[in-house]
């Protein structure tokens, strides 16, 4: 299914199962509720005027954000669909990562979220998933809300007295369209602009098997450095496309991160040699557009079933691994000045994988402390301060 029809407004910059298992699902249903209609029995998908308070839009709070298509968020260039695999842009149209963040006065007691959704037909999966929208402050997980799925709907999360700036985490198996926020009982602005920091991956960057999206090791390191990550994981991609670099190299951003390669190996297997040039022309694609933006290539995390055992050109992960690295090196060495390299193989044990694969929580969060010492290492790393409750 190439999805590369036209659409007004696109290309904008800007526990039981768990949910990631139905995230390929969700990419099938993200578009059924795409459309907005203004019925006796439903809201208008837009702001509202005469409430208490007026709805506001969501756009100035829309955090981890690559492109819009009209109002949805979307993860790959959506005038560029086109050139990409079709799992790549099935994988776009969900918002991993995509969060609302705000800055709540004094006195504010909730915050509502409207928000159109895609409903799960009564036979799918995704009918008994949970969807819970999630609240954190800083590196503290405050609480979440969960509620049925529903076409289009206002969702209610309870904020802590003394106001302070939050974020909240969407159920990205629903792929919720925010619509509008209002406070309750006193007043929201847009948080405060963090340095924006791209992350290309496969279904490790996109969080697979943690707990929730907030959880993943992106989420988790944007928290302990103060950055804004935007997610760009791709499951079961992240093989080197290149038209995801050019994609990478429009995007604005203050730091990047490329962090794939396990899908070399059986998904689409490479060898050695190929994977080696093919990092070398990935990098130099995104550096058309970000020529001294520090970079940090991370090389495959462990996978036991993989590591000795070659693939259909002969090739094992620890040697992908090596040529990942040794390609990264390589242009360090040639002039590169703001590229550094981190070794995926030695960050987990058999104990963090939840499938022999995938990280648990515990995985997750042990690669988002590696990432985050890496890149705060980096030369010209623009690394907010962290809110206090992450210090």
């Amino acid at each position: 299914m190439i999805i590369a029809h036209l659409r007004h407004g696109r290309g904008k910059h800007c526990a039981p199962p768990h949910e990631s298992v139905h995230r390929g699902h969700a990419a099938i249903h993200a578009r059924k509720g795409s459309t907005c209609r203004t019925t006796r029995s439903a809201r208008p998908c837009g702001p509202t005027i005469g409430d208490p308070v007026d709805w506001l839009d969501p756009e100035p709070f829309l955090r981890g954000t690559a492109w819009l298509d009209g109002k949805r968020p979307v993860r790959a260039d959506p005038d560029d669909l086109a050139r990409l695999p079709w799992d790549v842009a099935a994988r776009a149209e969900l918002p991993i990562g995509v969060r609302i963040e705000f800055t709540a006065a004094p006195g504010t007691r909730a915050v509502e979220l409207r928000y159109r959704a895609a409903v799960p037909d009564a036979d799918d999966p995704l009918r008994d998933l949970r969807h819970c929208f999630a609240l954190w402050s800083g590196a503290r997980f405050v609480g979440e809300t969960c509620v049925a799925p529903a076409a289009e709907a206002v969702v209610k999360l309870p904020l802590p007295p003394g106001g302070g700036v939050f974020s909240v985490y969407l159920p990205e198996g629903q792929a919720p369209v925010p619509l509008a926020l209002r406070a309750v009982g006193g007043a929201l602005s847009p948080a405060p602009a963090r340095p924006r920091w791209l992350v290309h991956g496969d279904s490790i960057t996109e969080g697979w098997w943690s707990t929730r999206p907030a959880r993943s090791w992106p989420a988790t390191a944007g928290r302990l450095l103060g950055l804004d990550p935007v997610n760009l994981g791709y499951a079961g991609a992240a093989r080197g496309e290149l038209p995801l670099a050019e994609h990478l190299a429009r995007l604005p951003g203050e730091l990047i991160t490329l962090a794939f390669g396990t899908n070399c190996w059986s998904r689409a297997p490479a060898t050695a040699d190929w994977l080696y040039e093919t990092v070398r022309a990935f990098v130099g694609l995104v550096r058309t557009g970000h020529p001294e933006t520090p970079l940090l290539i991370v090389s495959p995390v462990l996978r036991p079933e993989a590591e000795h055992t070659r693939n259909a050109l002969g090739a094992t992960l620890t040697e992908l691994r090596r040529a990942m690295e040794r390609a990264g090196r390589d242009l360090a060495a040639e002039g590169d000045g703001h590229l550094s390299v981190l070794s995926g193989g030695p960050l987990l044990g058999p104990e963090h994988l939840a499938d022999g694969l995938h990280p648990n929580d515990r995985g997750h969060a042990r690669i988002a402390a590696a990432v985050a010492e890496a890149l705060s290492g980096l030369p010209g790393v623009p690394v907010a301060s962290p809110p206090a409750s992450a210090r």
